[in-house]
């Protein structure tokens, strides 16, 4: 299992892109603006998407995909979300107000998309891939992802503030190898951290205190144009000064 990392940023502006994973060349983990960045043709190969939860840095570029592809693919896009998620898709999004109906387009009986809803613990199982719904704890219902590829594991939190119950799962992962986590806001705006339910470096490092497992870390997520000082925050800190910010086009290998 090979993962890349499309965009990893809270905002946009040059070369920041928000969030989404490629996984192998057929499954993507969020639809933020860094699906932008694919080609036609790699658009086409995506046949399944994950969503940890429905605010539109997570989901901006999914209509402009599916559209895209429509002429390109004879089966539909599976997208996987929570029950939630989905009827915020059909609510807002693929209504024929905003976007049109791709659950019914081109015909009900052979449709672009389709929907499939996901449960916190209900592993999907893709080939020899693994992906499982984790907990989270953010302003709308939300999950992060368990990817296992059976030799080695990735946890992408997604966005969350402090969850307890996300850790309970994590430190049952024997073959973990990455983890991948929010922190959103400096220690400036904890207010504001806390408010719209993400982290910031204090946060960070009391939830950090409840894994259990070695893991490589790497820090997602990060406010535009305040990066810089969420990192030299965190490094500041001895016993985090080896966590890492994602970088768009980065490679993992499970």
């Amino acid at each position: 299992m090979q993962v890349k990392v499309l965009g990893c940023s809270g905002g946009i502006g040059g070369n920041l892109r928000t969030t989404s994973l490629l996984v192998d060349d057929d499954i993507l983990i969020d639809a933020g603006t860094g699906v932008g960045d694919l080609s036609i043709e790699q658009m086409a190969k995506i046949d399944h998407v994950f969503l940890t939860h429905s605010h539109l840095d997570h989901i901006a570029c999914l209509p402009l995909m599916l559209d895209t592809v429509a002429g390109l693919r004879q089966t539909p896009v599976t997208i996987h979300a929570l029950p939630e998620t989905l009827h915020a898709l059909k609510t807002h999004i693929f209504n024929w107000i905003i976007w049109p109906d791709f659950s019914v387009v081109p015909s009900e009986t052979s449709p672009l998309m389709r929907y499939a809803e996901v449960g916190v613990g209900q592993a999907i199982a893709l080939g020899m891939r693994s992906i499982t719904p984790l907990p989270a704890n953010h302003t709308v219902p939300a999950v992060g992802y368990w990817l296992d590829s059976g030799a080695s594991s990735m946890v992408f939190t997604g966005d969350t503030t402090t969850c307890d119950a996300l850790w309970e799962q994590v430190n049952r992962i024997e073959n973990l190898k990455y983890v991948l986590i929010e922190t959103a806001f400096g220690n400036d705006e904890m207010v504001l951290a806390k408010t719209s339910k993400h982290l910031c470096p204090s946060l960070l490092f009391q939830e950090l205190s409840k894994l259990q497992r070695s893991a490589h870390i790497y820090i997602t997520h990060l406010k535009p144009g305040e990066g810089g000082e969420i990192m030299y925050q965190i490094e500041q800190s001895s016993e985090h000064a080896a966590l890492r910010g994602l970088q768009n086009m980065q490679l993992f290998r499970l």
